[in-house]
Order: structure tokens, then sequence, then C-alpha cells
């Protein structure tokens, strides 16, 4: 298959408008937040709107059923939650996305902030990443000023036990907030760790499973150069940083300053060359990373394989206890 003889606007459901956006040609369930905590629920949601003016707003999921001792109710971890979308298709208030992370809740009893990031082409590139940054600041706020601070994180949020959580193109923006993160003093907020599932990254040159996989049904290699051609800020190409790895050695001693990482992936992945060099890269950095990789599965099997995805939830579990 030669990308002249594929459509991968037509594959992605997208028509590109004159003036650079595009038509999603495709409809599903926007599913509003549940925030009632009555029993028989496993999880409770509210959206919370953290900038007026960019209409950037964050999902925050708690147990309901809340762990305690005798006196106090203990404390959760928070996850900051980057979700994918292919950066064009998909907001956080997906039914994939929702119904992850109220597995993710219930599962692990942690608070999740998915945030629900502006998409590209409207928004290319940085314009994720400042939302997640806005995000965690946001978070950040929440800690300082506990009198007035979003209720949910203030009595149920442990601020001491934050973690980045980034699935696929969520895993690009969540690397990048973790490094915007060195540049804040997040105190009393402190980042305990970041998961990278099967994070989205790519490069001009064509790797081996890219040429082997090139005309996968899930991830074909013109439909993910559709997606960065829609993503990338223009005039640049996919050597830049934000779509290739390598792109981050420069940085490497900054890079070298974060936390322990979870790098997630599987052997049938269209993109998983390019996840190897993004584990090679931070290993080269300096950073402590626990990389697993599957020979088997492919990108998104978790949302179609019950099995992987209870198997994805041990992972991070075993992670962050």
């Amino acid at each position: 298959m030669s990308r002249d003889a594929f459509d991968p606007y037509k594959h992605l459901n997208l028509s590109i408008n004159p003036d650079g956006s595009c038509t999603r040609n495709f409809e599903y369930p926007i599913i509003d937040p549940d925030p009632d905590p009555s029993p028989g629920k496993l999880t409770a949601s509210k959206d919370v709107t953290i900038n007026h003016e960019t209409g950037v707003t964050v999902r925050i999921f708690r147990p309901t059923n809340l762990p305690s001792n005798d006196t106090t109710i203990a404390r959760l971890p928070i996850l900051i939650h980057l979700h994918g979308s292919g950066w064009v298709l998909y907001p956080a208030n997906s039914p994939a996305n929702n119904r992850g992370c109220t597995q993710m809740t219930s599962e692990l009893t942690v608070i999740i902030v998915s945030v629900n990031y502006r998409l590209a082409p409207e928004h290319r590139l940085p314009t994720q990443y400042d939302d997640a940054l806005e995000a965690l600041l946001w978070v950040k706020r929440q800690a300082v000023d506990a009198a007035n601070g979003e209720p949910w994180l203030r009595d149920y949020a442990d601020f001491s036990r934050c973690y980045i959580f980034g699935s696929s193109n969520g895993a690009n923006v969540a690397f990048q907030l973790a490094l915007k993160s060195l540049d804040h003093d997040l105190t009393p907020l402190k980042i305990d760790g970041c998961v990278f599932y099967q994070p989205f990254y790519g490069g001009k040159t064509r790797t081996k499973a890219e040429l082997k996989n090139f005309a996968d049904p899930v991830m074909p290699v013109p439909a993910i150069d559709a997606m960065w051609e829609l993503s990338l800020p223009k005039g640049v190409d996919r050597d830049h940083r934000y779509c290739n790895p390598i792109g981050y050695l420069p940085q490497k001693e900054k890079v070298g300053r974060l936390g322990r990482c979870l790098v997630i992936g599987y052997g049938g992945d269209t993109l998983v060359d390019h996840q190897q060099d993004f584990v090679n890269m931070l290993v080269t950095a300096g950073v402590r990373v626990e990389a697993k990789f599957d020979d088997a599965g492919f990108h998104g099997i978790e949302l179609v394989d019950p099995r992987r995805a209870v198997a994805l939830l041990n992972m991070i579990r075993d992670f962050i206890n």
C-alpha cells in the first residue's frame, strides 16, 4: 500500500477544511460526569473548568468506597491522566476514556485528574503540552489553598504521591509535562513517577516495525503520518523532538532529572521501534526506567481485550505501590 493509493483522512474519518481545521465525520456519545457517590457505584466524577479563556477542563474521578482506618479517611494517590486521542480524534469525555478512567480509579483506588486538552489541527503542538502543564499547576494550587481548594482533592488526595500517566499520544504529552514540571516549584505536590503507555513517537526514517506494519488495519503508517501532519507545528518535520524522541538527547541533563519511569509497549505496535528509541533516550540520560514490552499485542489492545486491560492495571499498581 502506498500513500498515494491510500487516503489516510478517509481512514481517520476526517475532512480537512480550507481554514486548516477538520471536520470529524463520526459521532460518539459524550459521557457526562456523574458526581453522585451513592452506594453501588464504583466511582464518582465531576468536571472542572481550569481556564475559562481556553475552555480547558479536567474530569476528576474518585472511588465511592474510600479506604479508612478507625478515625480518618486514607488519602489517595493522584494520577494526572493524559488520554490517547491520535492528537486529532477524541476528547477526554469520550466513552473509551471515561470507561478506562473509571476502571483505573476503582481498581487502583486513586484519584484521577483527566485533562481534556485541546485537539489538533485547530490547536497544534505545543498547545497540548501547555494545557497539561496548566492542569498540573491547577492541582498544585488546590494543595496550597486548602480552604478554597477543590473539595475532592482537598479532602481525599495525597499531594505527596502524584503520578503522571499518559496513553499513546497522551504518553507523549505526559513526557513533556514531566519535563516542564522540573521548571516549577510544585511544593507541596510531589511527582512520584511517570507511566508512559505505548507512547506515540515517530521520525522521518522508516523503522522495521513501520515497514512490516505499513498497512496495519489499526495503525497504518500513512494515517500515522497524517496525524503528525495535523499536529506538529507548521514548518517542522517528523524529526522534530515533539515527534522523534532522539531529539531530546541534547537535553539529556534535564531529562536525567526525571524520577522513575515505567514504559509499556507491544511488539505488534507499528510504533514499537520509536518506543524503544524513547526508552534508550531515557536510559542514556540516566533516568531510572522500567520497560515492559510484550512481544504479542498491538496499539490499543487494552480497549478490546479485557485481559490486557487487567494486566495493564496490575503493572501500574505494582509501580505506584
